[in-house]
């Protein structure tokens, strides 16, 4: 099978590629320099070159304050771009696999992650604008397309959560950290691993919407934490601080937790707990430098 990887210069994206190779897969990657998903002929062309059998779509607008303000660029990206990778691919009898966001809910919930099966309500341009993907790619692929939404991810391309902690232990005797957001801390490299085992079930027994993140719950705070507890300094110099003491223009979800109940429907395990995965990427984190 041959694969197509767009959004390939991002974090996902070439943690993705890196697993595919790692399999011996045939596998395309194009970065946003080499395929706009926005340009109908470009992915005309793209399709017509490489004749993928699966694709898998990394390709977004993320910036999600700025999105409040450049929604109709992030609509052309996150919305219009999807449409037309899954209308290409129904053309070719090709799979697609698209990455999407937690920020499709409200989180406003507390206690209970959401399932896949769960309403969405977006309060953000951002998360608006990425239901609207979900919503195409689901239309135009309902049984060749998949939806694997995750959330706050991070890896050893480019920047993140995690690699922000790791420099500022070393430049700051304390950091504050909001300590209201609950969520899911999720390895891009566990990530990548689940897009591979995915691919080739697609259209067979798996389509519809998974939800991609380490299993577990903490805070920004507890994660700051533990980052500095693992890089042997005191996780007392982090200190809590409420939302409020970050004001944006797109708030931030309160509760982000994703339920991974499809994963058993599959047969397949959920992704490992958060707290297994990170001692394992922080040291490839702090060995590479940001992308």
């Amino acid at each position: 099978m041959k694969w197509l990887v767009t959004g390939a210069g991002g974090m996902l994206g070439r943690d993705v590629v890196e697993e595919l190779r790692g399999r011996d897969e045939e596998v395309i990657g194009l970065d946003r320099a080499a395929l706009d998903i926005t340009r109908p002929e470009a992915v005309e062309g793209a399709f017509a070159e490489h004749r993928p059998d699966i694709v898998v779509n990394c390709a977004a607008y993320t910036a999600v304050d700025d999105a409040e303000t450049d929604e109709e660029r992030a609509l052309a990206i996150n919305g219009d771009g999807p449409r037309l990778l899954a209308r290409a691919a129904a053309g070719q009898g090709a799979r697609l696999v698209h990455v999407s966001t937690d920020y499709v809910f409200s989180g406003e919930a507390r206690t209970t992650p959401y399932p896949e099966d769960h309403q969405p309500a977006p309060r953000t341009a951002y998360g608006r604008t990425k239901l609207a993907g979900e919503r195409a790619v689901l239309r135009e692929l309902p049984g060749a397309g998949v939806v694997l939404r995750t959330a706050w991810l991070y890896g050893v391309h480019g920047r993140s959560f995690v690699r922000t902690m790791t420099e500022l232990e070393s430049r700051r005797d304390t950091v504050d950290v909001v300590d209201d957001q609950r969520g899911q801390p999720t390895w891009s490299a566990d990530v990548a691993e689940r897009v591979a085992d995915l691919g080739p079930r697609i259209g067979r027994d798996t389509s519809g919407i998974l939800h991609a993140t380490n299993s577990g719950e903490t805070t920004w705070y507890d994660l700051a934490r533990e980052v500095f507890r693992l890089l042997g300094a005191d996780p007392d110099r982090v200190r809590p601080v409420g939302s409020a003491a970050f004001v944006r223009p797109a708030p931030r979800p309160a509760y982000s937790a994703l339920a991974h109940g499809r994963w058993q429907q599959l047969g397949l395990p959920p992704l490992r707990d958060w707290r297994s995965a990170l001692p394992e990427a922080l040291p490839r984190i702090r060995k590479e430098s940001p992308a």
